[in-house]
């Protein structure tokens, strides 16, 4: 029994139905000629989900991804050193004395799996060559242009510790769709380049190129993709990386006062609560009130977890 026979023959209810009924609508938003954005909210790329992620990118099931900076950074870590990370299981368990022997012996934990230090330093080295040129010459790029420049430059595959096929990022600059990263500042590497301009390394901030900057690239892109094309949002958690996404609409619509079609497909994995008032948890609906979503959109919220549904969907769309 295929994946797809599967879902359809046991997920009758609940968030099954909920799940199996997103992940429909999504394949015939496709075959239909949409095109789709996907963020990623989480430690979704330290969940590996660049195993299926990638693959949709491939086959043309994914057009652009908004991501945290941290999901950026991550499926390039464990690119180039998986081997290196540590499992910790019973993480549930761990004292404040394992959690300061894991820090100390550089191990940086995200639920049950341990990021070694060394690769972001690894990184660091190598982006700080790109940093230090880019001010010298008085370049901006977008931060995803960095890592970009490492995939072009062939920087790191002598160092790959996964088959190149299951990172998403690699995925992405090789089918050329765009990749935001709202909020670079808060990731690692974000946090790395702040210190290096803060101890003088780096003369500004200016060699990144700032959010306005990366929304009016959204923007265009949107603005250019759905002259031909219907344009579907697949959500993955909340949070920066969904919001500033989905608010290209309403800013064409409201701010430019532009004509514009609203996301003609909405789906979010979400284990957030409605009642807390997050975007994280607002239910479909809310986005009607805000110019990002039609009354007639097909519209999911699956509550649950998205390392689990996540690759679920992603098979069932490409009919696995």
């Amino acid at each position: 029994m295929s994946i797809t026979q599967f879902m359809q023959r046991h997920f009758k209810h609940f968030n099954a139905r909920e799940t199996l009924e997103a992940a429909e609508a999504y394949r015939q938003h496709i075959e239909a000629g949409g095109k789709m954005m996907v963020s990623l909210a989480g430690a979704m790329s330290t969940a590996e989900l660049g195993i299926s992620l990638a693959e949709m990118i491939r086959q043309g099931k994914v057009h652009a991804i908004s991501c945290t900076a941290a999901n950026m950074e991550e499926d390039i870590f464990n690119l180039v050193a998986h081997d290196q990370y540590k499992m910790v299981p019973q993480y549930r368990d761990l004292s404040p004395s394992e959690e300061t022997e894991l820090r100390d012996t550089g191990m940086n934990r995200v639920t049950d799996t341990c990021i070694p230090e060394t690769v972001m330093r690894h990184l660091e080295s190598k982006l700080l060559e790109y940093w230090i040129e880019a001010d010298q010459n008085d370049q901006q790029f977008f931060p995803v242009e960095y890592f970009q420049r490492l995939f072009a430059e062939k920087h790191l595959e002598p160092h790959y510790e996964i088959p190149p096929e299951d990172s998403w990022m690699l995925a992405a600059y090789e089918a050329g769709i765009p990749v935001y990263s709202p909020g670079w500042e808060d990731s690692t590497l974000g946090n790395i380049f702040a210190s290096r301009v803060i101890d003088g390394t780096l003369k500004s901030h200016s060699v990144i190129k700032p959010g306005t900057a990366m929304m009016q690239h959204l923007v265009d892109w949107y603005l250019t993709t759905q002259t031909q094309h219907d344009i579907g949002f697949f959500q993955i958690g909340g949070g920066i990386a969904g919001d500033f996404a989905i608010c290209a609409v309403p800013l064409i619509l409201q701010d430019l006062q532009k004509e514009a079609k609203l996301w003609s497909y909405f789906a979010q994995i979400s284990d957030s609560t409605t009642s807390y008032g997050s975007y994280s948890g607002a239910v479909p609906n809310e986005k009607i009130t805000w110019y990002k979503l039609d009354q007639d959109c097909p519209k999911f919220m699956i509550n649950s977890d998205a390392s689990i549904v996540a690759p679920l969907v992603f098979a069932y769309v490409l009919g696995q």
